[in-house]
């Protein structure tokens, strides 16, 4: 057990699915998952460990923000051996051609800070998905009724953003969408030698004020969850 995950080792599985929210987790588990048993609980963090086609998968929520998601990749990946873990959640289209809906595959993941940024100073360091899992995932994603996207998107700090001017440079320079973890979940993927990706759905648009009713977001959702279960075991045995 950690601090802030209370399962044993045993219960958390090598590939661990990670949205924001704990309540995203459960109805994921019990929609995609067979057998999901509750395996934490701590503060309302809610993760479920089952099994999909023969694989054995966790879906821990991880919070909003990169902090919190930092605690739980680090608490997932020291202490529960976690190899490959994939962000699924929500994201604000930022690109004309980005529509409400579509499914967004993130190669890169820029920031202007994040919790590594102590450990990397001066460096500018550019967070990556892991190559494996992209291509997979772009494999999974052909054929289905989501748009899907793949480029770089924006990680920020803050929810509620005043830089207009921001903004602007970011669509000149084509990034996707904006959400607030996978910049953080690459970097310490990266630093420990782990998979990583981020699958996103747009349930909002920055240029069009565009957004999905609370109600429609899990139906429109499940997409986005089997390209990344698909992805996580496209070539590896089972379990």
């Amino acid at each position: 057990m950690t601090v802030h995950i209370g399962a044993t080792p045993d219960q958390i599985a090598e590939t661990v699915l990670m949205p924001g929210d704990p309540y995203r987790a459960r109805w994921a588990a019990e929609t995609f998952l067979e057998g999901a048993e509750l395996v934490n609980e701590v503060r309302g963090m809610l993760g479920f460990t089952g099994m999909w086609r023969g694989h054995r998968v966790t879906i821990q929520g991880s919070g909003m923000g990169m902090p919190s998601l930092s605690i739980y990749a680090n608490e997932l990946i020291s202490t529960y051996n976690a190899q490959t873990l994939i962000r699924i959640g929500s994201c604000g289209g930022m690109q004309p051609h980005v529509g409400i809906r579509d499914v967004i595959i993130a190669m890169t993941a820029s920031t202007i800070t994040s919790p590594s940024s102590g450990i990397l100073k001066e460096l500018n360091y550019a967070p990556c998905a892991d190559w494996g899992l992209l291509r997979a995932a772009v494999a999974a994603s052909e054929g289905r009724n989501s748009k899907t996207h793949v480029g770089g998107i924006y990680s920020s700090d803050v929810f509620y953003a005043e830089r207009p001017d921001l903004d602007e440079q970011m669509v000149r320079h084509g990034i996707l969408a904006v959400e607030m973890e996978a910049a953080e979940l690459y970097t310490l993927a990266a630093r420990h030698g782990r998979r990583a990706l981020a699958i996103l759905t747009v349930s909002d648009h920055l240029q069009t004020g565009e957004a999905l009713p609370p109600e429609e977001r899990e139906r429109s959702f499940g997409d986005m969850v089997e390209i990344a279960l698909e992805a996580a075991f496209s070539d590896g045995p089972a379990d």
